[in-house]
Order: structure tokens, then sequence, then C-alpha cells
């Protein structure tokens, strides 16, 4: 089974304003001479890790992470301003601009799956490949199901906490109200709320317990960013039209790629995977068979790793 690369650090880093008072942290590790491949994180609003550099070979690629708009070490921290999937398209662009890249491969899980394709339905002639994990099609179906009714059935002691936090009168949206607390005045409110969002996140994310996931999760910098910035995608429809992706696979129909989801992920279901394997064609389609939906399980690690380093081989 693979296992991640050895830890690396950053030969660069950059602080790289974006307009509307943002400034993303880019960093670069591995072969400044190598395939460009970029780190496209998930939530929105999780940013990144040290362990997430590691999936890729250091002779071989030019490893690329940056944090979107307020996550990780981007700032302003949580901010929900000018933060809207247009706007980290056009980040991404404006990183490949910033390095001198014509090309790269784009590997992103979850959220990093969705902004992925949406960069590459607006920049396709930009990406040479793309290795994604965890299908988030962010349809209203796929935020019902893990917001409001689905896996609440398989996880009913973890959902619980969740709707305590929200009176009975405002249970038909859990989203909105959820929304209306992590953007209110009230800190304490604000943060409470956070956590739990964040904490129902994590706890369904692997397929056996992962305390490491839940503690990263439900740190108080990191469940900020990723409760508020989520909720405020997912109350605004990710700002972009219903199937948006789908429609619109014609655009990254013959880019190359491989699609890796676990069997039993239920924050995304297998069926988000089936469903964009159907509309492109150029991708290979693995259902890792003992996996839930986080990078961190071992199998999807290990699927994951194999991926990059046929996709070297691929484009060497």
């Amino acid at each position: 089974m693979h296992m991640l690369f050895p830890a690396i650090h950053p030969y660069q880093e950059h602080k790289l304003e974006v307009g509307d008072g943002h400034t993303l942290h880019v960093e670069e590790c591995g072969n400044a001479q190598g395939i460009p491949v970029l780190f496209v994180h998930g939530g929105p609003g999780a940013g990144c890790t040290a362990n997430d550099r590691c999936f890729f070979d250091p002779s071989l690629y030019r490893i690329i992470l940056f944090d979107q708009r307020g996550s990780g070490r981007s700032t302003p921290h949580a901010s929900l301003d000018s933060n809207t999937s247009e706007h980290l398209a056009q980040d991404i662009e404006k990183i490949r601009e910033h390095l001198g890249i014509d090309q790269w491969v784009l590997f992103g899980g979850s959220w990093g799956s969705t902004l992925s394709l949406v960069y590459a339905i607006h920049y396709p002639e930009r990406v040479k490949a793309m290795i994604l994990r965890g299908i988030f099609l962010c349809r209203e179906k796929d935020l019902q199901w893990f917001y409001q009714f689905g896996a609440s059935e398989i996880f009913p002691e973890y959902w619980q906490t969740y709707v305590d936090f929200i009176p009975e009168a405002e249970r038909d949206n859990f989203i909105n109200a959820y929304y209306q607390r992590l953007t209110g005045d009230d800190e304490l409110v604000q943060m409470a709320a956070a956590k739990i969002w964040s904490t129902w996140e994590a706890q369904c994310a692997t397929l056996h317990p992962n305390k490491k996931v839940v503690e990263r999760f439900t740190d108080p910098h990191n469940a900020r960013s990723i409760a508020r910035i989520e909720a405020h995608f997912f109350q605004n429809q990710m700002f972009f039209p219903e199937n948006f992706i789908l429609d619109n696979a014609d655009k990254f129909a013959n880019i190359p790629g491989v699609i890796i989801h676990g069997r039993y992920d239920m924050v995304c279901p297998p069926e988000n995977a089936l469903a964009l394997s159907a509309a492109w064609p150029k991708a290979r389609l693995n259902i890792v068979r003992d996996a839930g939906h986080a990078s961190a399980e071992p199998s999807i690690t290990d699927a994951l790793i194999l991926a990059t380093n046929e996709m070297a081989k691929q484009l060497a």
C-alpha cells in the first residue's frame, strides 16, 4: 500500500494580493523544474496542511499549494466578502500567471474537486490533467443529503448534537439556521455554531473514527473558517446554477483524469462520482471499496498516490 511521501518544506512562499482586500498564501515544494500540480483544498474554508504536500513524488512534481480566500494562512481570516466560486476560480488563474505556468495538473478533493472542475470549465486550455477525490457536485440534493436529511440516518447520534443547537421552529432549513448564527454579531454563538457544524462534518468523514481529522476540523481557527465559508457558499447555492458542473461537462470532457471515491463516503455519496464519470469520458473511475470521504484514510491515500505516480509517467 502506498504511503504519503516524506515530509517536505516549501522552497518558496508567496503572499499574493488578488484584490477585494484578500491576500493568498501560496507555497511551492518539490522540483522547481517538475510537472506543475496545484493542490486544491476542500471545505470551502479548510485550508492546507503539511501532509497535503506529500501526495506527490517531490522529484517529479512542482507542488503548488494555496489557501483559498478566508482560509488557512490567507487573510483576512474567515472573510465572506467577495468570496464566491467565480472569485476562487479567478484566483487560481492569477496564481498560474504569477508563477509563469502554461499548463498544470489539478489535484482536488471534496470541495477541491468542485473548484477544480469550475476552473476547468472556465480555463480548459490551462488544465493538463485532473486527479479528483470525493466528488462534490454541489447540487441541491447533495446539500440536502448531508445538512438536512440522509447522512442523519447513518450517524443519528452525531446528528442529534447538530439538531439540538437549532430551535425546533427553524429545523426545516438547517443551512439557513446555522448561516444566521455563523454570520451574526454574537461571537460566542458564532463559535459554538462553528464547532458543532465542523464536528458533524469531521465525524462523518471517515469509515473508522479518526481523532486527528476531528481535532483538525474542530480547532477554533479552522472551525470558524470552515463553518462560516461553507455555510456562506451553501446558503447561496455555491454562486452558480443548479447542475452547473454536469451541464458544462463538455468544457473539460477531453482533459485526462482520475476520479477516486470511497464506497462508504457519507459526506458526498458515490453517486456524485458516477454522475461525473458518465459525463467525463477521459477520466478513469476508481471506487475505493474500504473507505469513506477523507484523504487521510489509508485506502484513499494509496489510490491518490498511485494516481499521481501514474500521471507523472503519462505526462513524462
